[in-house]
């Protein structure tokens, strides 16, 4: 029997805290470099499609995927449609609005036994948004991507017709949309198949591991061992001890292994105001390095913790993008494919240490097979993000890890990048063609553009 769930709204609470409008003056990614132009959001629905080029979350994407592609384009905000459509507790099959959170799905839902198939690390975003990022998470070796999960999408398309899709209905629409970065149609509603907890806990077990070398052979023991995986790694030192870090693999925990009473919510902190530009350099990222990697005394732990420390360690502190100052960050992820061995990954921290910029941010993940969305990021490899801050020297840095990562025969993640060029985008990319031609066919005209397709797929500004 279909249940259903009175809607909440899904800005309520810390969620409109963390994103306050009066303090947005300019729309901007998470990485703090803003759209051209002045404040361009329209939150107004009823008339989303006109003269509307995207739908935008809650800003998370690091670059430039959401910001419009002019100064007089305006994007269409989905926060306000955040209803639950249908819950069937018997099938964990659940029907929202695209602008639902991950967070009030979280709030909602784990009291119930039941969590999002997939998640990335922040549970500040949208629906729609995981299914245009495709978002993937510390269980991608497992369970693939959030796509793969969905069962049907309904959009508004460039011409305003509101169509069904799903893997057998308009599939080549679905599987474009899925990772399509918006560029296909205004996401109006996700269905999607949620999954069953044992609880509201997460056993995880941890360790310090000493180098790169030691970390990928710890990797690859404990992605068959484990749903969920994944590590942090300093991206800063050289020498015997480059690729240091702590490996962590969890799963959620039996009832008989955790606590009766559920997790309990910290306390968010915040970042008030911008740090200084030069509160972050190499000596203090270094610092909090060599910090965070002895904070873990014994070189084994194991327990349960909950699942927000686990899952979403930054959403504990609320703007916690203000620590980069005023100039703004960005965040490179990429993923090396399995064929290229550990050598590969190595040669890859080897490059990376040596053009330095990156900050204490960085996490390696082991990632399955390829999904279906044609242009989704994971293939079976080593995934590796790094945040960096911006710099005069930032362009060379992103131009180098990119010829690298082609040559490797790799790619990057559209929804965390700011700095690819047009041309390494097109050499690391062979399924942009097709993706081209699903636009040429549901949007001939080019109408749903962002800042992003204008720099990497040659739209017009």
């Amino acid at each position: 029997m279909t249940e259903r769930i009175q809607p909440v709204p899904a800005v309520a609470g810390e969620l409109a805290r963390a994103e306050p409008r009066a303090a947005v003056p300019q729309l901007e990614g998470w990485g703090r470099i803003p759209a051209p132009g002045r404040e361009t959001l329209t939150e107004d629905l009823a008339r989303a499609t006109q003269g509307a080029v995207l739908s935008r979350g809650l800003g998370r994407s690091y670059g430039d995927s959401s910001l419009p592609a002019a100064v007089d384009d305006k994007v269409v905000g989905t926060r306000f449609a955040n209803r639950i459509l249908s819950f069937d507790e018997t099938t964990g099959v659940l029907r929202a609005e695209a602008g639902f959170s991950l967070v009030e799905l979280n709030r909602l839902f784990i009291s119930r036994g039941f969590f999002s198939p997939v998640t990335p690390g922040t549970q500040y975003v949208t629906l729609g948004g995981m299914v245009a990022s495709d978002v993937h998470g510390k269980n991608h070796h497992v369970e693939g991507c959030f796509g793969r999960h969905v069962k049907s999408l309904r959009m508004r398309l460039a011409d305003d017709t509101i169509v069904d899709c799903s893997p057998t209905e308009l599939p080549d629409l679905f599987w474009g949309t899925v990772g399509g970065m918006g560029l296909l149609g205004h996401i109006l509603e996700v269905e999607l198949t949620m999954h069953r907890i044992a609880s509201p806990w997460i056993w995880m077990e941890s360790q310090r591991v000493p180098n790169i070398d030691a970390f990928l052979v710890a990797l690859g023991k404990s992605a068959p061992a484990w749903p969920m995986t994944m590590g942090w790694i300093d991206c800063l030192n050289r020498g015997r001890s480059m690729g240091r870090g702590i490996l962590m693999a969890g799963r959620w925990a039996e009832p008989g292994e955790a606590p009766s009473a559920p997790p309990k919510v910290a306390k968010k902190k915040t970042i008030p105001v911008d740090f200084p530009n030069f509160a972050l350099n190499n000596f203090t990222a270094s610092l909090f390095n060599t910090a965070y990697y002895w904070k873990h005394v014994r070189k084994e732990w194991k327990g349960v913790v909950g699942p927000d420390p686990f899952f979403y360690p930054l959403d504990a502190i609320l703007q916690w993008n203000r620590g980069y100052g005023s100039r703004g960050f960005t965040q490179y992820q990429c993923v090396l494919p399995r064929a290229g061995g550990p050598e590969m990954v190595r040669e890859f921290m080897q490059l990376l240490t040596k053009l330095g910029g990156a900050s204490p941010l960085c996490v390696i993940k082991d990632c399955g097979p390829e999904g279906q969305g044609v242009l989704s990021f994971p293939l079976e490899g080593t995934s590796i993000a790094i945040d960096m801050a911006v710099s005069p020297g930032l362009q060379k840095i992103i131009d180098s890890l990119n010829e690298f990562v082609i040559a490797a025969k790799g790619r990057m993640y559209l929804t965390k990048d700011r700095f690819t060029r047009a041309e390494h985008f097109r050499a690391m990319e062979p399924r942009l063609p097709r993706f081209l031609e699903l636009r040429e066919k549901w949007d001939p005209k080019r109408r749903l553009r962002s800042a992003q397709s204008v720099r990497l797929f040659g739209d017009s500004a």
